[in-house]
């Protein structure tokens, strides 16, 4: 990752980075960052020296076909962790687990408390359970970070990407040692998180929307639908009255 695309990136790219310093250079960690695009996961582990795993869906590990095996192997050989959300309750508990596991060998951990990219460039609430619970069960610190501009590198949809040089800004390790075998309270998952997201707002400059990100992208959808629906009608509408006012001019004078 670091030799091939990790330097293909920061070459072609050229990423800003400030606080790197903020990295310890070894021992556990977890790096939670907003979350932009696609590429998120592959701009921050280019600047670091050392690893970081990442978990994905485990639909890019299971897609068919030949591009689904590529894929598969692409995000194997990079060392993203596969996460299946069909459960109960979804990819909580898979990532929690996946996520104490990667700190116990004293790695890198990165993980993105808004669980989903954000559909509009704004910073979202960030979900309790798994970011909070893998820092209260490891004692690992935290590290906020903010991606800047990704998502105009590689916005959603978009396969081929724009030369724009997107930067990151890596804050200062928090530590939630004072919380120690409280991972069960409610209140104080939600408090780690909230204190993380505003080191993160800090960071990025975005506007703060305290909503979960996946509950804005149900909102857009469905305006998008209602707009669409509307338009259709006011086609409709419009072509009704085109026709109605054709059939006036052929009706014959008295």
């Amino acid at each position: 990752m670091k030799l091939s695309i990790g330097g293909s990136l920061k070459l072609a790219f050229r990423p800003w980075v400030e606080g790197l310093e903020n990295i310890p250079a070894e021992g556990p960690a977890i790096l939670a960052s907003n979350h932009l695009s696609f590429s998120d996961s592959f701009f921050l582990p280019a600047v670091l020296d050392r690893k970081v795993t990442f978990i994905a869906k485990q639909e890019y590990f299971t897609s068919p076909g030949v591009k689904g095996k590529l894929t598969a192997a692409f995000f194997k050989g990079v060392g993203q962790l596969p996460v299946d959300r069909s459960g109960a309750r979804g990819a909580g508990e898979a990532a929690i687990k996946s996520g104490i596991e990667v700190l116990e060998r004293g790695e890198l951990f990165g993980i993105y408390p808004e669980g989903t990219r954000s559909p509009d460039g704004r910073l979202y609430r960030g979900k309790p359970g798994g970011l909070a619970r893998v820092a209260l069960a490891t004692g690992a610190p935290v590290i906020p970070v903010a991606m800047i501009d990704t998502e105009k590198v590689q916005p959603p949809g978009k396969v081929l990407p724009k030369m724009i040089r997107p930067g990151i800004r890596i804050g200062k390790p928090l530590d939630f040692s004072r919380y120690h075998g409280m991972d069960g309270d409610r209140f104080i998952l939600r408090s780690v998180t909230d204190e993380v997201m505003y080191e993160i707002m800090k960071l990025s400059g975005q506007e703060y929307v305290d909503i979960y990100a996946t509950a804005a992208k149900r909102q857009i959808a469905e305006e998008a639908k209602q707009k669409a629906e509307e338009e259709k009608a006011a086609k409709a509408a419009g072509l009704d009255k085109a026709d109605s006012a054709e059939k006036t001019e052929d009706k014959p004078e008295a």
